[in-house]
């Protein structure tokens, strides 16, 4: 190459970057002015779960950023009975209620997580003040006051409620939790259902779970669907938790899900969504959140950030679930991220605790990945 080539070919390189650069510029101001509620404003709710760090912190940059980007907020914690109960007839507020407002002031769709759940529960909530356990009617009058106090608390904002999280067991039924052993039957997930319906007779009354994929776990939940709706339960939608790795689950089956629960008639919400990027560990794919696994630096290979060729994969999986989801938009009222950026995912500790993981739409400096924008430009 001589050197008028040279120069022509380094002058033309100097551009072409350039041109990327006023490209990448565009579209970071583009996703200032319009947030991901905006662009799929046609087709379901887009939002995220607010983490206690938050309230707790006041953390306005990234409460910014959820304002722009989301219509929809679910209580990741401050909800939970041991967070808002922590023990009996000990009730605390501060936080539910700072994560209420930040709701009502910018005119979101409120999801109050989760009123009855075999974890995060108060230590005394199935024993007497001298360590005996209760017996199935306590238990049940502890339930309703529970459920009673915090729908009422917030019926006026919070129209979507996760009333029962996590009673399926998988392939094998009912959990045997310690809801299920001191009930001696599956009754209190109906009673809970009712007595939410009768605190808040216009809230959508959900069931949530996760690998509701599972098609064990689809049979036995379409079997209970109808039984609920012969029966006059109050139950209007199902939240199929959406913690999906990178080749994991077959989105065929995660489709099949979204038709069956619907043919029910209930209103499909996913609801806890992140594309994990790490080795599986031990074959799990589950969310019990009492699953743990020994660290290895095997399990844990992007310290230091993702690799191009993953931040990719990542890019192409979530493009793959938001085409499932704009296909069955008709079916579908919701679509969660269980965070906001990468720093705060539960992702990072589970079920292996140390680990670096990339799984979210934004990274730990708050800024939008690929995935985001891949994301975006469906709707562009």
């Amino acid at each position: 190459m001589n050197n008028l080539s040279r120069r022509k070919f380094l002058m033309g390189s100097a551009a072409l970057a350039a041109f990327a650069n006023l490209k990448a510029c565009a579209i970071h101001k583009a996703a200032d002015k319009t947030g991901l509620k905006d662009l799929y404003k046609d087709d379901f709710l887009v939002g995220t779960a607010i983490s206690n760090d938050t309230l707790a912190n006041d953390n306005q940059r990234l409460k910014t950023l959820i304002a722009r980007e989301f219509n929809s907020i679910t209580a990741e914690n401050c909800m939970k009975s041991a967070l808002v109960q922590p023990s009996q007839g000990q009730w605390e507020w501060e936080l539910a209620d700072r994560f209420v407002a930040f709701g009502v002031e910018n005119d979101m769709d409120i999801v109050g997580h989760a009123l009855v759940w075999h974890s995060q529960v108060p230590s005394d909530f199935f024993f007497h003040d001298d360590a005996s356990p209760i017996d199935r009617e306590e238990l049940m009058r502890r339930m309703e006051t529970h459920i009673r106090t915090v729908v009422d608390r917030y019926r006026d904002q919070v129209k979507i409620w996760d009333v029962v999280n996590e009673a399926i067991d998988e392939d094998k039924g009912w959990r045997k939790s310690d809801w299920y052993n001191f009930t001696g039957s599956a009754d209190y997930v109906e009673k809970a259902f009712q007595l939410a319906h009768d605190a808040a007779p216009d809230a959508h009354l959900i069931y949530n779970d996760y690998n509701m994929h599972n098609p064990g776990k689809r049979d036995f939940l379409v079997e209970v669907l109808r039984d609920y709706k012969k029966r006059g339960i109050p139950i209007h939608g199902v939240g199929m938790q959406s913690h999906v790795g990178l080749d994991y689950p077959d989105l065929k089956e995660f489709e099949k899900s979204i038709e069956a629960y619907a043919a029910e008639g209930m209103r499909i919400h996913c609801t806890e969504l992140e594309v994990d990027v790490l080795p599986v560990a031990w074959e799990h794919t589950g969310a019990e959140i009492s699953d743990s696994f020994e660290y290895s630096d095997e399990l844990n290979p992007y310290p230091d950030g993702l690799p191009a060729d993953m931040q990719q994969r990542l890019t192409d999986r979530y493009v793959e679930m938001f085409e499932l989801f704009l296909k069955h938009r008709d079916k579908i009222d919701r679509i969660t991220l269980w965070g906001t950026h990468d720093g705060e995912s539960w992702k990072n500790n589970f079920p292996v605790g140390g680990r670096t993981n990339y799984p979210l739409l934004f990274d730990r400096n708050m800024e939008p990945k690929p995935a985001y924008f891949a994301v975006a430009d469906l709707k562009r």
